[in-house]
């Protein structure tokens, strides 16, 4: 096939491109960025419960979360590129109405199987945050975008707090899941809402085609990449499927990456994926999703570990994982609110890397100090600080180089390599963990914890390192 030519320039749909109360569209997108947080992590603090309920190995059970993680892999570019072409409120809206079906298909679920699907279903409405990125950009006023951006960025860990906290308010009173979901499809129904009366529709639409071949690929060897490494440890990791996994994961990249290549309009465009400014931002965001998410698991099984029985833990209930996550959403508000101002001094790279910075030494502590309380509410407070500040400036970082007609799809790539860091996260911790259990129980071992804790703090190092190279290398008021 013969070189794409260039993408045409955005068609004008004669719509306002400016929100005319960017307030308004700024509560809107956070909290709808807030409820697609909730129902990443609402199933959390339920991991040890739907092991009992089905029966079911901690494998199995965390493709419960890895599902959801997984589904927005696929889903992000998707509709992200879909922004870019139709119109982002518009995806935004689809996004918000593919959460409420899968809220209620987990609902009505009676099998680890169907809640698996329902999970899948909820997970392609990560492309909300990129879809939003993407409309700041292209609506409000330059001197607000990076703020703007930023609250935006920290609804991720705010309404994943939100979303334990809920949980456990409500199985201290129930013995099923079904509550929960239906709380899921509530607040994404009253998202939805509050996005079409008062989100604005853009001002520019590219047209073209959908790369539905290319998420075919990317979601096989994803599946095949991420099912290989939980199985490692049940299959062993010289057998002939793990090894067949990863070849096939391997193959169906490459076909992959040579698909979209080839392709005029592709799902993912690798010039925004690997591109010289566009690399290290991803790297790092990649990095920080492996970081964020393999937290979220790790904490709630942590805290749930009945201290008594196997000499470590904090015989927390699913109530307590959320509360003591709460010193998190605080400071990562504020830190989320300054960042902004941060960046502007000192350019969102080097924000970045403080950022990551903050979150590495949250889970070095862990690592080092973990039999308290107040270990956990260190550890969150810190956490909170990182990643409020690192996610706002990764925002900006993602799409402040691209034409305007592409924030969508590059804000939309990012994301995706930070679900796909959080998918792989949740993979890797679930075979360290039942890799290393006490003998004659399915529990995990104390140093396996803190080997996980030191996977992860490297991985936020790593990504403070990338973020300050970046900044080295690109040095302008903007890097």
């Amino acid at each position: 096939m013969s070189a794409a030519p260039p993408t045409a320039a955005p068609v004008l749909t004669g719509r306002a491109a400016k929100a005319a109360h960017p307030g308004l569209t700024l509560l809107a997108l956070s909290v709808a960025g807030a409820v697609v947080s909730v129902q990443q992590t609402l199933v959390i603090p339920l991991l040890p419960r739907l092991m009992t309920l089905f029966d079911a190995s901690v494998t199995s059970v965390t493709w419960v979360f890895t599902a959801s993680l997984l589904a927005g892999a696929v889903a992000t570019p998707l509709l992200s590129r879909f922004g870019d072409m139709y119109g982002k409120k518009r995806m935004i809206l689809v996004a918000m109405s593919l959460l409420v079906a899968g809220s209620v298909v987990c609902a009505m679920s009676g099998s680890l199987g169907v809640l698996i699907a329902g999970r899948a279903l909820q997970g392609t409405s990560s492309a909300l945050i990129p879809l939003a990125i993407g409309m700041i950009r292209d609506t409000f006023p330059r001197e607000r975008v990076t703020s703007a951006i930023g609250i935006v960025s920290a609804t991720m860990g705010v309404g994943g707090t939100i979303g334990m906290i809920v949980t456990g308010l409500i199985a201290d009173r129930v013995t099923g899941v079904d509550p929960m979901f239906w709380i899921a499809a509530g607040l994404a129904a009253l998202g939805l809402v509050l996005v079409a009366f008062t989100a604005p529709n853009t001002g520019g639409r590219t047209g073209g085609r959908p790369d539905l071949v290319g998420a075919a690929l990317l979601a096989a060897w994803l599946i095949c990449l991420l099912l290989g490494i939980s199985e490692g440890n049940a299959w062993g990791w010289t057998s002939g499927g793990v090894l067949g996994l990863f070849g096939a994961a391997v193959v169906i990249c490459a076909v992959w990456v040579a698909a979209e290549l080839r392709v005029r309009e592709p799902l993912v465009r690798l010039g925004l994926l690997v591109g010289p400014r566009s690399m290290s931002a991803n790297l790092a965001s990649i990095l920080l999703g492996f970081s964020m998410f393999a937290a979220f698991t790790l904490i709630s099984n942590f805290v749930q570990t009945p201290k008594e029985q196997v000499g470590y833990g904090l015989s927390g209930s699913v109530l307590d994982v959320g509360l003591y996550m709460l010193p998190s959403t605080f400071t990562m508000l504020l830190a989320s609110s300054l960042a902004g101002r941060v960046a502007a001094r000192i350019g969102p790279a080097f924000t970045l890397a403080t950022g990551s910075v903050f979150a590495g030494l949250s889970y070095l502590w862990l690592a080092l100090s973990n039999a308290h309380g107040y270990d956990m509410l260190a550890f969150s407070a810190l956490q909170g600080i990182g990643f409020g500040i690192a996610y706002a400036a990764l925002g900006t970082l993602a799409v402040q180089h691209v034409p305007m007609d592409q924030s969508g799809i590059a804000s939309g790539i990012n994301s995706l390599v930070r679900t796909a860091g959080g998918s792989i996260a949740g993979a890797v911790t679930a075979a360290i963990l039942s890799g290393a259990t006490i003998a004659g129980t399915r529990v995990p071992t104390l140093a396996a914890y803190e080997l996980c804790f030191f996977i992860v703090a490297a991985g936020a190092a790593l990504a403070a390192v990338v973020a300050l190279a970046h900044g080295l290398r690109h040095r302008s008021p903007d890097s």
